[in-house]
């Protein structure tokens, strides 16, 4: 190949200032007439990597800021609604709250990153000189069957996006999600991780959750239930729940969760064998099962001392017509 004497000028093309610089240095004009294939484009190429990768790192150092509360609720959750339980210690509330904005700047780290380079790469084909327009019509092609192929994964993420924002439930909750129901240990963006009460850990996809009962947020209700038999007088039986409640309520160690004073309903139910009270207590969230557990063990010691009969004395079910002389 016969390269073009040094004496002749340069072929430029369309970066004529760098052609003729290449030329004043090399004395070729071969090389100057590819400057800009050579120098020109590689140049605009790595300027624009390098404001890409300055900007990425500018937001995400933006969003790690938003999401580091260092021992304050993170900034990033202040304009989103949070509901907590009073319940839930300070440890466990500062885990939720980590863990919500952990999630939710990685989703935003994701989504700012997909968003940067994707311009990126856009203003580089368009400095090589591709046709931008079929590249993006075959991009989107491509994404929606992507997406159709992984739909129960795009719902997992989406679930759980809307999850985190609306602060449904976070760690520490008492929740019940319709297959599994216990403790919330950690929630993801695809899975959320919770221990039941015998200490099996469940791991459920966000996409499959319908419905969520969360035992955890403002207050709880502990319906305490006292099955009596029909020999027994439900007068004052309802009055012994009643007054022992509202005492066992003022003191230690019911003190602390009970907001506000036992109601005793009455007769709840009636059936061939027994005669069943009912009694609420408005509870601190996550509480209620204690208060029920405490309020049984001194209402049943109440009604032995008041000698008011049990469905089954002894164990057992009455003879008919047998009228029973427990005391």
């Amino acid at each position: 190949m016969n390269l073009p004497l040094l004496s002749q000028p340069p072929t430029c093309g369309e970066s004529e200032l760098w052609c003729q610089a290449v030329f004043d240095w090399t004395k070729n004009a071969w090389l100057a007439s590819y400057a800009d294939l050579l120098i020109a484009k590689p140049l605009q190429i790595l300027l624009v990597l390098i404001i890409a990768f300055a900007v990425r790192w500018l937001v995400h150092r933006t969003i790690n800021r938003l999401t580091q509360g260092n021992g304050k609720p993170p900034k990033l959750l202040a304009p989103l609604r949070e509901r907590r339980g009073d319940s839930l210690t300070n440890e466990l509330l500062s885990e939720r709250r980590r863990q919500r904005a952990k999630t939710i700047g990685s989703v935003l780290k994701s989504l700012t990153s997909f968003l940067i380079f994707g311009l990126a790469v856009i203003y580089v084909l368009q400095v090589l000189g591709v046709r931008i327009a079929p590249v993006l019509a075959s991009a989107g092609v491509l994404g929606v069957a992507v997406a159709f192929g992984a739909q129960n994964l795009v719902r997992d993420f989406l679930s759980g996006m809307f999850m985190m924002v609306e602060d449904q439930y976070g760690v520490g909750d008492v929740v019940d999600l319709g297959e599994a129901s216990g403790s919330v240990e950690a929630v993801g963006l695809r899975v959320t991780t919770l221990r039941d009460i015998n200490g099996t850990v469940w791991y459920v996809r966000n996409g499959e959750i319908l419905r969520v009962g969360n035992s955890s947020q403002g207050f709880a209700v502990a319906v305490v239930d006292f099955p009596i038999s029909h020999n027994s007088d439900v007068q004052k039986a309802i009055e012994v729940a009643g007054k022992v409640a509202e005492e066992a309520a003022a003191k230690e160690p019911l003190s602390k969760d009970v907001l506000e004073p036992p109601e005793m309903l009455g007769v709840d139910q009636i059936t061939s064998d027994t005669v069943t009270l009912r009694l609420t207590v408005k509870v601190r969230p996550g509480r209620q099962w204690a208060v029920q557990r405490r309020l049984r063990v001194d209402v049943k010691r109440a009604y032995d001392d008041s000698a008011i009969e049990p469905p089954y004395p002894n164990g057992r079910p009455l003879p008919p017509n047998t009228v029973s002389t427990t005391s």
